[in-house]
């Protein structure tokens, strides 16, 4: 087995995606940075055809579409805001049109506007909470729709659609001066748990991942200095940063037949972040 070391000491395996996907098609949002754009790109070497949805960058967002269709499947570019009830319809319009319809949603897009709470400005928490959670909402409900309108085909899939909510360890971890970011993702948990509760009996399975400290630009200043990524790593048990990669590989497993008994579960892909490391040696 392969490896990959960075300048901040990640060590991550290389690994070949399964083709698992074959025949599925996928929306990915906020697919064109990040650990949005790994999934999608993942997803695809998986074999699903891929929609990546983004807000801003349209170089971006294509240069990520081409990766995709290098390896012989379907991509395209779809340009809409999540937190806009008209854009995320014609965002699911315009994939159906393309590709026929939705097997799986990741639903990924979100962004931080941080401030000490006595200085946050409603815009900063509107911002925030309608992004990364009203968008999520708007984004399931289109596809469960879509789900339940289309149903099991059994030679795609044994369930008749998959969403998958990116959240983050911060739904469990309190992150002060972070309190917009943190209540969205305590409020994607009970989202998606009571989602799962409510659509798995029409064979629709709905899961949650929460990433740990991953290298993606909006968390730059965490990693990218050898002072700022030894601080880090207090907070990581296993001892290296995780890579969008490491997320990408958890959401094929949990989109594809695999998984079919998962239901309603939030996977943490954290390096141990969760196990409160400060206590190791007796607190």
């Amino acid at each position: 087995m392969n490896t990959s070391s960075s300048e901040s000491g990640s060590v991550l395996p290389k690994l070949t995606i399964p083709r698992n996907l074959i025949g599925q098609k996928a929306l990915v949002t906020g697919a064109n940075s990040g650990i949005g754009r790994g999934v999608a790109i993942a997803l695809g070497e998986a074999g699903a055809d891929v929609a990546v949805n983004y807000v801003v960058g349209d170089d971006a967002a294509n240069a990520v579409v081409d990766d995709i269709r290098r390896g012989g499947v379907h991509a395209v570019a779809l340009k809409a805001d999540v937190s806009s009830e008209d854009q995320v319809a014609s965002l699911f319009e315009r994939m159906i049109q393309e590709f026929g319809t939705v097997d799986i949603l990741v639903a990924n897009a979100g962004l931080q506007r941080d401030a000490a709470f006595r200085e946050m400005t409603l815009e900063q928490w509107n911002t925030v909470l309608g992004v990364n959670l009203t968008g999520q909402f708007l984004c399931a409900r289109a596809a469960i729709r879509e789900f339940l309108r289309r149903g099991v085909v059994p030679s795609i899939s044994c369930c008749a659609g998959k969403i998958i909510c990116m959240s983050s360890v911060h739904q469990e971890i309190p992150w002060g001066g972070h309190a917009n970011y943190a209540t969205s993702k305590g409020g994607i948990k009970m989202l998606m748990e009571s989602l799962a509760q409510e659509v798995a009996p029409h064979r629709i399975r709905v899961n949650g991942i929460a990433p740990g400290a991953i290298r993606t630009p909006i968390n730059t200043a965490a990693w990218q200095t050898k002072e700022a990524y030894e601080q880090l790593m207090k907070l990581v048990p296993y001892g290296r940063i995780g890579e969008p990669e490491d997320i990408a590989r958890a959401a094929v497993w949990l989109a594809s037949d695999y998984s079919d008994y998962v239901v309603g579960t939030t996977l943490f892909v954290d390096g141990g972040m969760t196990l409160f490391p400060g206590f190791a040696t007796g607190g």
